[in-house]
């Protein structure tokens, strides 16, 4: 599913990015510290209240953010690291720039419950695609490893930080599609029922709540000088995710009905 911020904006500009980084051979892993920095900047730039400044460095941490994967794909280095140290450098900055904003709009509680709603999205949105590919066959290739100490290192802090949230999420999407196909014997019926339940609506809904979204909505917030509007959309986001659960089992429902 396509985020419409990455088609219509920081994919274009990513590519081209991209595109003058592969014959300078800078390493993607490069790229995604470049990302993280301006990231770290941008939060140092919430707690100086420059927020234009702020919300200018945020679009470089997205263009940027994306210009490692593409750099990575048309290099042939796309590798399980460059994933791990991605994901986990996201976390750290989405971290710092929910301290700062807490400092910043005096409501670090707030900031707080923001902060982990917008981490149950960004998972909800991660896991449900996978969960969505292995339904319909869609799972990507597997990425190489290269056995290297940095790599063991990434999969490690993933697999303590990110990797029980992917189980705890897929396990509740699976048991929730599993209270609805109940006692449903017909290996048919509930194929369909799970498809139904798989749908491309609400992987097009949890896309556009991807990161690059999120931090030019945030972007625009502070632009606005709004940047306690922005915690509050998060949160809305966090109760979309319940009616999107709910909608998803209505239409495995219809399907068991049909």
């Amino acid at each position: 599913m396509r985020e419409l911020v990455v088609a219509w904006v920081f994919g274009p500009a990513a590519n081209a990015l991209a595109a003058l980084l592969a014959p300078l051979r800078v390493p993607p892993p490069a790229v995604v510290l470049a990302n993280a920095a301006a990231g770290l900047l941008a939060a140092l730039a919430i707690g100086a209240e420059a927020l234009l400044a702020a919300a200018l460095l945020l679009q470089l941490k997205t263009l940027l953010d994306n210009a490692d994967g593409r750099l990575a794909r048309a290099t042939g280095r796309a590798t399980h690291f460059g994933r791990y140290l991605d994901t986990e450098a996201d976390l750290v900055v989405n971290a710092v720039l929910f301290v700062a904003l807490g400092a910043l709009t005096g409501s670090p509680w707030l900031a707080l419950a923001s902060f982990l709603a917008l981490t149950l999205v960004l998972s909800v949105d991660f896991n449900v695609t996978e969960l969505y590919r292995e339904t319909h066959r869609a799972v990507a290739a597997p990425l190489p490893r290269s056995g290297s100490a940095a790599e063991r290192i990434a999969a490690a802090v993933y697999g303590v930080v990110f990797a029980p949230q992917d189980r705890v999420v897929q396990a509740v999407v699976s048991a929730r599609l599993d209270r609805v196909l109940g006692d449903e014997p017909d290996p048919g019926r509930r194929a369909e029922a799970t498809a139904a339940y798989h749908d491309r609506a609400t992987l097009a809904v949890l896309a556009n709540l991807g990161l690059s979204t999120q931090l030019a909505a945030l972007g625009a917030c502070l632009a606005l000088g709004a940047p306690e509007l922005y915690l509050w959309l998060v949160i809305a986001q966090a109760a979309l995710l319940l009616l999107l659960q709910l909608r998803r089992e209505r239409l495995a429902r219809r399907a068991l009905a049909r």
